[in-house]
Parts: C-alpha cells; sequence; structure tokens
C-alpha cells in the first residue's frame, strides 16, 4: 500500500521580502513548488490551504507539474553532510578554541544521533528524544547538555535560511534542560600542597609514580594565573626562569598577552620539571605529550579531578575542609587572583597579571573569593600573616611559601 503524500510550507526570507512555496512528495518524486511572496497577498493560512488541494490532487492523481515548478539543485542533505559543510564554512572565522568546542559537540553528541536523519526528518519531537537520550546517558551535565542543543539550533536556523525547513525544531527553552548556577570552586592555601602532592600516574596493577608534567602545569595554572587554552599554548621559550617572568604570547583576547611575574616556588618547579628530562627545545610546549603535541583540556581536567579525590582523603584525615569536586583548572586561576589580593596587590597589577582588560572586572569578580574566605573564618588569619613581620619579610622577597606551600623539590 502506497504512502499517503506528505509536505510541508516552506517560508525564505529574501530580497523580494516573505516568499512561500511547497515541498511534497508526488508519485515518488520530490517536488518544490513556489507559490509567492507576502507582497502578491500570500499569507501562511493561504499556503496551507494550497498545500491541502495539492496534496488531495496528489492522492487523486490528477495533480501535474506546473510550469512554474523549481526543481531543486540537489536532494535533501541528511544532518550530517549539512552540519559538515557549515562547520567547514565558518571554521576560518572562528577562534581556534570555539572552533575546537563546535568540532566536540558535533563529533562526540549531534552527529552520532543525527548522523543519518535528513533535514526534514528532525522535529520537535526527534530533538526531545536526542535530550532524553543524553539524560539517560548520565556523561554530560545539564549545561554542557544545553549547549549541544545550542549548536543543533545554530545549525538548524542556517537550514531554515536556506529554505530546507520551515521552522527550527531546536529553538526555544522548552527544548533546554533545567540548570543551576554552578559552585565556582577555587583551593583554600592549606589546600595547595595536599592537591600538588596527589598528581601521580597510575600503572597497571595498582601503582603509581610522581606526575611531573601534571603537577608542573597545576603549580602553573595556581602561581601563575593562565588560562588553560594558555598554559597548553606556553612554550620553554616563553619562560625565563633567570629573570623570574613568563610570557603569555597566545591568548584569547589582546590583554591576554602579557607577562607574569614568576613566584620562586613556581621558578623552582618548573626548574625541576626541565631539569628531569632532556633539555627542551625552544620551541617545544612546556606540558607537551610524549608526542610532543599539547595535551587536552578534557585530560587536564580528567586528571585534576583524580587528583582532587586523592588530596581529600589526605585534607580529612588531617581534619582540613576538603577541595570542592567542582575544582577546574579555571579554578586555579581563581586561586592565584585571591592571593594576589590577600596579600594587598592593588587590582591593576592583578588585571595585568591575568590578562584582564579592566582592573574593575578582576576586582568585581574576585573580591567574592576574599569575602566568602572571610566569612569562613580564614580572612583574619591571613590578613594577620599579610600584615605581620613574618608575611612582610616574605613580601620582600616575593616568597608566597608561608600561604601557599609548594614544597620544593631537589631534581633528582
Amino acid at each position: 500500500m502506497a504512502r499517503p503524500p506528505t509536505g510541508q510550507v516552506v517560508v525564505r526570507e529574501g530580497k523580494r521580502g516573505r516568499t512561500y512555496a511547497l515541498r511534497f512528495r508526488a508519485y515518488g518524486r520530490r517536488e518544490y513548488v513556489t507559490l509567492g511572496t507576502a507582497q502578491e497577498g500570500w499569507t501562511p493560512q493561504q499556503a496551507e490551504v494550497e498545500l491541502e488541494n495539492v496534496l488531495a490532487d496528489v492522492r487523486r492523481g490528477i495533480w501535474r507539474p506546473p510550469i512554474s515548478t523549481v526543481v531543486e539543485p540537489r536532494p535533501e542533505p541528511t544532518f550530517h553532510e549539512f552540519a559538515s559543510e557549515w562547520l567547514e564554512g565558518i571554521r576560518p572565522e572562528l577562534r581556534p578554541r570555539t572552533a575546537e568546542d563546535y568540532q566536540w559537540s558535533l563529533t562526540h553528541h549531534l552527529l552520532p544521533f543525527f548522523h543519518r536523519h535528513q533535514l526534514g526528518q528532525i522535529t520537535i519531537e526527534e530533538v526531545d528524544r536526542y535530550r532524553h537520550a543524553k539524560v539517560r546517558e548520565g556523561t554530560l551535565a545539564p549545561a554542557t547538555v544545553n549547549k549541544t542543543l545550542t549548536r543543533l539550533a545554530q545549525i538548524l536556523e542556517v537550514a531554515v535560511e536556506y529554505g530546507h525547513l520551515s521552522a527550527n525544531p531546536a529553538r526555544g527553552r522548552r527544548r533546554r534542560l533545567r540548570t543551576s548556577t554552578p559552585q565556582r570552586a577555587w583551593l583554600e592555601p592549606e589546600q595547595v600542597q595536599p592537591l600538588l602532592d596527589a598528581v601521580v600516574r597510575g600503572h597497571r596493577g595498582g601503582g603509581t609514580s610522581p606526575d611531573l608534567r601534571t603537577r608542573a602545569l597545576l603549580a602553573t595554572g595556581i602561581c601563575a594565573g593562565l588560562r588553560i587554552g594558555e598554559l597548553l599554548a606556553l612554550r620553554w621559550r616563553d619562560v625565563d626562569l633567570a629573570a623570574g617572568r613568563l610570557t603569555v604570547g597566545e591568548s584569547k583576547t589582546e590583554a591576554g598577552v602579557r607577562r607574569v611575574d614568576l613566584w620562586p616556588e613556581l621558578r623552582d618547579e618548573l626548574a625541576t620539571y626541565r631539569m628531569d628530562d632532556t633539555p627542551p627545545r625552544p620551541a617545544a610546549f612546556v606540558f607537551a605529550t610524549s608526542s610532543g603535541k599539547p595535551d587536552t583540556r578534557h585530560n587536564v581536567a580528567k586528571r585534576l579531578t583524580r587528583a582532587v579525590v586523592r588530596a581529600n582523603a589526605q585534607l580529612e584525615a588531617e581534619g582540613l575542609s576538603p577541595i570542592a569536586p567542582t575544582l577546574t583548572p579555571h579554578g586555579l586561576r581563581r586561586t592565584f587572583a585571591s592571593l594576589l589580593y590577600l596579600r594587598g596587590e592593588d587590582p591593576v597589577y592583578v588585571a595585568d597579571q591575568l590578562g584582564h582588560a579592566d582592573p574593575k572586572l578582576a576586582l568585581r569578580i574576585y573580591t567574592k573569593v576574599i569575602g566568602d574566605r572571610r566569612r569562613r573564618g580564614r580572612g583574619e588569619r591571613l590578613v594577620g600573616v599579610i600584615r605581620g613581620a613574618e608575611w612582610a619579610q616574605a613580601g620582600t622577597s616575593d616568597d608566597f611559601s608561608e600561604l601557599v606551600s609548594i614544597p620544593s623539590r631537589a631534581p633528582r
């Protein structure tokens, strides 16, 4: 038994204004008929009536293609074809980090679900099925699922503009999951050393060994405040241990290209890490993988999470507050800024070290860190250290060891 004919009204915006057309199947073929423009009197209601009339004629076998029939230049593309072409078309306009994020949403989430769908088969019901599937998987936070849905809506919006769809089925709040405001986490001073000591590399059989690369990377995030992208792009030619500074040459903003002062503890940490292997080439990445390529954000985040779990076991055994499980690599940057403020540095210097164009932004974001710490009773102790002779002596040499306890280790 033959399937009943189906179709839809297509609305396109162009130089002539809003144009109405019909897309439907007739006698086993895909047809596309232009009706006319809004200026010519066509309305959505009239277009729907004409669609019903055409489908009725197709069912009776009396419909014949009018002379004005427009044959589409190619078959309706699949989502895989359209999305891949879309990404490659806009890739030159995107920053590398943005392109990487778009590629991740497509490759790992959207394409596995929608790759065989033709664009016309992606309905509101299918979008909801995708959302429910992601919830059942349980691997992504609601905000991340919504992020992939936003990318889907972005792609399908272009499909609407091209006339492949009459409406965007992924648009609207009802397609999104409910989210809560994430808790922003950072490290307390007494949590730094346990975290770095917990950075180990696992081996088969349950054994572990120090992971010097990840330890140095996390220490640089804590004591230099680099963004994760800046950390992964850092090269040895950018690190001047003798002068006590590093240069951030690749950043997502112009203000992010900057020089950062190295704390003595970090200088020792990087020197030990560099001496652990053969002398690196100046152009080599500081935190490269064994193949010499930059590490990935995902891998760094996983290793940080594992280190937090190990560090919390030690902290709880010592009766200290555990590290928030929501700590991310960006939380190390918050730690750096909060320590600078607690030391008494002015907002202009902090913004310069962070790579913020506006000191007000740095002050607004990180004042909350100080306020929360003082409300928890740590502020008075730290302020006392800052103002006391012990802190004054440490401040003379920029020595943060009393505050941040990053142990110096002799080269092996």
